[in-house]
């Protein structure tokens, strides 16, 4: 078996089975708070725009809490008219939210384990600061799947209620663009991905490319959701071939 190199992390086993806690909700509840102020813009922004193409306050919550993913809500906001483009903005709303399918699939060790509301209910409020601290949190050795819905529950909560306050405030809180304000939702972003980075070896390659590729294709004016879509997606097949080239052929049979 080839030995790991020194920038590799060790990612040490399961102690035990994986559990669903109280004490897992509150860990990751806990967890979630400091990644509010990075949400909070964001939502804010959603419900002002919302307010400005005649959305009434139920309707926009109402989407909020069904959809819960906010770059696809500006997505259909952008695409908004009247009558309303439901088809054209359910495929952006699904191109800008397939990412989540290789998410459950990262996060297989505790969501397989799970059923029912448990499972269920975690998957519908997980979103992309949920699965990056989760995964660190599992690669650790953690094995409490509540550590997952209590950021979720949190980052959902204080997402409606950031989205209400963008539509009652209006006008009050527009802001220009580029307002430094509004890049405290990248920051966050960005500040999540030291949080899952295992070493150059592992991730240099992947991230690069798939920065690069975003940057390209948004420079040559594609739809929204394509740039990053075609990014992400490249740099996930990059990254799991160089993993295939490291896994040891007895292991991989």
């Amino acid at each position: 078996m080839a030995e790991a190199g020194p920038a590799d992390p060790p990612v040490p086993p399961f102690a035990g089975p994986v559990v669903f806690t109280r004490h897992g909700v509150r860990r990751g509840a806990r967890a979630a708070v400091p990644l509010l102020l990075g949400l909070t813009p964001f939502a804010l922004v959603v419900g002002v725009i919302a307010a400005g193409k005649g959305l009434s306050l139920l309707e926009t919550l109402l989407m909020s809490g069904l959809v819960f993913a906010g770059s696809s809500q500006l997505l259909a906001l952008e695409l908004w008219t009247d009558p309303a483009p439901v088809l054209a903005a359910t495929l952006a709303a699904a191109a800008a939210n397939i990412r989540m399918a290789p998410m459950g699939a990262a996060l297989s060790p505790w969501l397989d384990r799970l059923g029912g509301w448990k499972l269920w209910g975690t998957l519908g409020i997980m979103v992309d600061h949920s699965f990056a601290l989760s995964v660190t949190e599992m690669r650790a050795g953690g094995r409490d799947a509540g550590f997952l819905l209590g950021i979720g529950l949190v980052m959902y909560a204080a997402w409606m209620v950031a989205v209400a306050a963008g539509h009652l405030l209006g006008g009050a809180v527009r802001l220009p663009p580029g307002h430094p304000f509004l890049f405290a939702g990248a920051a966050t972003f960005a500040a999540l991905l030291a949080t899952i980075w295992r070493g150059p070896r592992a991730d240099l390659l992947p991230w690069l490319l798939t920065a690069a590729l975003a940057v390209l294709l948004h420079g040559l004016n594609l739809p929204a959701p394509l740039p990053l879509l075609l990014a992400a997606l490249s740099g996930a097949a990059l990254a799991a071939w160089l993993e295939l080239r490291r896994v040891p052929p007895a292991a991989a049979r």
